[in-house]
C-alpha cells in the first residue's frame, strides 16, 4: 500500500504543484531575509517575508496534502477497496501517515537546501524578530564560515525540524480520516497551527511544561547550530511520541467509523 500510494504521490500533478511553490517560497524568503539587512527594502516588509516562511506555507501545504491523498481515497473508493480486499484499518493508517509524511519532507527540500546554500554563502540573513523553523535557522547562523561537520550538524537540525513539522501535521490524520473533506482539514489544521503559535506566548510555567510534551510547544521550532545534541533528541522523541498518540487516536475513530 505504501508503494502504491507513492506511486501515485510521485504521478500526482499536486504534489509537483505544492513543490513548485515551496520552491518559490523559500528563495523569496531567503531574499527578503538577505536585503532587508542590506537596507535594500524596508524592514517593514518583514510580514510579507514571513508569509513565505517555511512555518506558514506548511501550515498549508502539509494539511493541502493529507486532504488529497487521505481524504482523496474516500472519494475515489481507494480506502474502501483495500477494506474488502481484506486490509486492516491499522495497516491504512499507518500507510497513508507515512506517504503523508513523505509528502511533508518533500515539500519541504527546497527550505533545506536554499537554507544551506544561503548558510554557505557567508552573507547576513535576518528578519528581524519573525524567525521560525528554517528561516529562524539563516537568521541565527548567517554570516559565518562553515566546516564540513558544520555542516553535518546542520543536516541533522534540518531533518529534525521536518521531523517537528511532520509530527506536527499528524494531527491531519484523524482530521482527514474523520472529516473526510479536504477544505476542512485545510481550514481546521491552519486555524489550529495559528492558535498554538498563539500560545507558546503565555507565561505559566506549568503550562509551558505541558506544552512542551507536544511538537508545538518548547524550543522544538527554535533550533539552531548551538542547540544541544540531548534537545535534539528530545525534539525527536516527543515528535515520534505525538505521532504514535495520533495514530492511535485515528484507529479508534476510523475502527468504530462506518464506510459506505
Amino acid at each position: 500500500m505504501i508503494r502504491a500510494d507513492l506511486f501515485k504521490m510521485r504521478k500526482s500533478h499536486a504534489i509537483k504543484i505544492l513543490f513548485v511553490i515551496t520552491t518559490l517560497s523559500a528563495v523569496a524568503m531567503t531574499l527578503m531575509a538577505y536585503l532587508i539587512p542590506q537596507g535594500l527594502i524596508d524592514s517593514k516588509m518583514t510580514g510579507i517575508g514571513f508569509m513565505f516562511s517555511d512555518i506558514n506555507m506548511i501550515s498549508i501545504l502539509g494539511a493541502v496534502i493529507a486532504g488529497i491523498f487521505i481524504c482523496g481515497d474516500f472519494d475515489n473508493k481507494t480506502i474502501h477497496d483495500a477494506i474488502s480486499c481484506g486490509q486492516s484499518r491499522g495497516t491504512i493508517i499507518v500507510s497513508k501517515a507515512i506517504v503523508l509524511f513523505c509528502g511533508i519532507a518533500f515539500i519541504l527540500l527546497p527550505y533545506a537546501i536554499v537554507t544551506g546554500i544561503a548558510l554557505s554563502s557567508g552573507y547576513e540573513l535576518s528578519m528581524g524578530s519573525l524567525g521560525v523553523g528554517f528561516l529562524n535557522i539563516q537568521s541565527l547562523n548567517s554570516g559565518n564560515p562553515y566546516q564540513v561537520l558544520d555542516f553535518l550538524k546542520l543536516l541533522i537540525i534540518m531533518l529534525t525540524l521536518i521531523i517537528v513539522y511532520a509530527s506536527q501535521l499528524s494531527i491531519c490524520v484523524p482530521l482527514a480520516i474523520t472529516l473526510k473533506k479536504p477544505i476542512l482539514v485545510v481550514a481546521i489544521y491552519y486555524g489550529f497551527s495559528m492558535f498554538c503559535g498563539q500560545l507558546t506566548s503565555l507565561s505559566s510555567s506549568v503550562f509551558k511544561r505541558i506544552y512542551a510534551c507536544t511538537p508545538y510547544g518548547g524550543r522544538y521550532m527554535f533550533l539552531t547550530m548551538d542547540t544541544q545534541a540531548v534537545d535534539i533528541i528530545h525534539a525527536i522523541f516527543v515528535s515520534l511520541i505525538f505521532v504514535i498518540v495520533m495514530l492511535a487516536i485515528t484507529y479508534i475513530l476510523f475502527r468504530k467509523s462506518e464506510i459506505k
